[in-house]
C-alpha cells in the first residue's frame, strides 16, 4: 500500500509540473516570442485590414461568395479541397479517380457558364485545388478570364481591371506568376468606389 501511495503522489507531481510547463509556461513563451517586432503580423495570420477592419489574410485564399451570383463582382480563388470545419489539405485523389474527374468537369462547366466562355478556355488552376486547398494566388490566365465579368459587374473599365491584375501579379504563385485574389478584389472595389 505504501508503494501505491508513493507512485500515485509521484504521478500527481509529474502531472502538475507538466501542466504548468506545457499548459502555461510554454504557451506564454510562444505568445511572447510572437510579439517580437517583425514576427507579429505572421503570428496573427497576416491579417489584411481595410479602414481598421480585418477583411482577410494575405496567406489564406478564401473564395468570395457573391450576394447576387447573376451580378458577381469578385475575382474567385482556386477551388478548395477543404470543406466547412475541415482542415486544409489536398483531396489526395489521383488523376484517374472518377470522383475527381467528375468534379473537375463540373467546375469547368460552371466556370465556363459564369464567365461566358467555352469550357476549353478555362485554365487548369480554375478547376483544381492547390495542395493546401487554401492557395491565395491564381494564375494570370484565370484572372484574365474573370476580368470582363468583374468589369461588367463593377462598372470599372476593362482596361483598368487589367491594369489592376498586372499591378497585383507577382513571381510567387502556382509555378508561374500569380495574382493574389484578396488584394486584387480590394483594388477593384476601391476603383469601383467601394460599392461592392
Amino acid at each position: 500500500m505504501n508503494t501505491l501511495v508513493k507512485q500515485t503522489w509521484a504521478g500527481l507531481r509529474v502531472l502538475l509540473v507538466m501542466t504548468v510547463l506545457l499548459g502555461i509556461l510554454y504557451p506564454l513563451a510562444v505568445w511572447a516570442i510572437a510579439r517580437i517586432p517583425g514576427l507579429e503580423p505572421n503570428a496573427e495570420g497576416s491579417v489584411v485590414t481595410r479602414n481598421g477592419r480585418p477583411v482577410g489574410s494575405s496567406l489564406i485564399g478564401v473564395d468570395p461568395v457573391p450576394a447576387d451570383p447573376a451580378h458577381d463582382p469578385w475575382f474567385h480563388a482556386r477551388p478548395s479541397a477543404a470543406g466547412p470545419g475541415m482542415p486544409s489539405g489536398a483531396s489526395n485523389k489521383g488523376p484517374d479517380n472518377e470522383d475527381l474527374v467528375k468534379s473537375i468537369e463540373e467546375r469547368r462547366a460552371a466556370i465556363a457558364r459564369r464567365e461566358g466562355v467555352s469550357p476549353d478556355q478555362v485554365p487548369p488552376d480554375a478547376v483544381t485545388a492547390s495542395g493546401s486547398g487554401l492557395d491565395p494566388d491564381i494564375s494570370v490566365a484565370f484572372a484574365d478570364l474573370q476580368a470582363p465579368r468583374v468589369a461588367r459587374n463593377t462598372g470599372v473599365p476593362l482596361d483598368r481591371v487589367k491594369q489592376l491584375i498586372e499591378q497585383d501579379t507577382s513571381g510567387a504563385g502556382i509555378g508561374v506568376p500569380g495574382v493574389d485574389v484578396l488584394p486584387l478584389n480590394l483594388a477593384v472595389q476601391a476603383a469601383a468606389g467601394g460599392a461592392h
